[in-house]
């Protein structure tokens, strides 16, 4: 009788190892992440959705956080093409990227978009982890969905969450 448990994929650990060849953006990563997700905790619900993020079109946190989470949801797919040997490597029109992932995620509730966001960077990381080489293109994947991308937003965000958080009435 065969042992289910033996036929089942390792989980991934919390972290990658140390000889890891993007352990140091995978350590720019996760330090990112969790200012992003500290910063969205410390409002309520109602504040995530308030426009005023980005201003024409209005964005509110939950726009910003929808579209980090559909990016990291996009890494994950390349990477996963990566480990399979069917990546074809590509240009990507970021513009046009932008404005799908933005129109699926869009009218969605609060809830969704921050689970979505979690799942999307749960998966990413997972096939991330299982990259063992490194290779250009899985470099650039990782500076434009995580990285580089989080501190592109980080700025504005920690502004606006400021803002916010300074309307309450005490």
């Amino acid at each position: 009788m065969t042992d289910m448990r033996s036929m089942t994929a390792s989980p991934t650990p919390a972290t990658a190892p140390g000889d890891h060849p993007y352990a140091a953006e995978i350590a720019a990563e996760r330090s990112g992440w969790y200012e992003l997700a500290d910063l969205v905790r410390s409002l309520t619900p109602a504040e995530c959705l308030e426009p005023g993020y980005y201003r024409d079109p209005d964005w509110t946190v939950r726009d910003v956080v929808a579209h980090l989470g559909t990016w990291l949801a996009e890494a994950e797919v390349q990477f996963e093409r990566m480990s399979a040997g069917t990546y074809e490597g590509h240009d990507v029109d970021i513009d046009a990227l932008n404005a799908a992932l933005l129109e699926a995620m869009e009218d969605q509730p609060w809830e969704i978009a921050w689970v979505q966001a979690n799942a999307g960077r749960s998966r990413m990381i997972q096939e991330w982890y299982g990259l063992r080489d490194a290779d250009g293109e899985a470099a650039g994947w990782i500076r434009k969905s995580a990285t580089d991308h989080f501190a592109e937003h980080l700025e504005r965000l920690r502004e606006w969450v400021a803002e916010l958080i300074a309307r309450r009435d005490f």
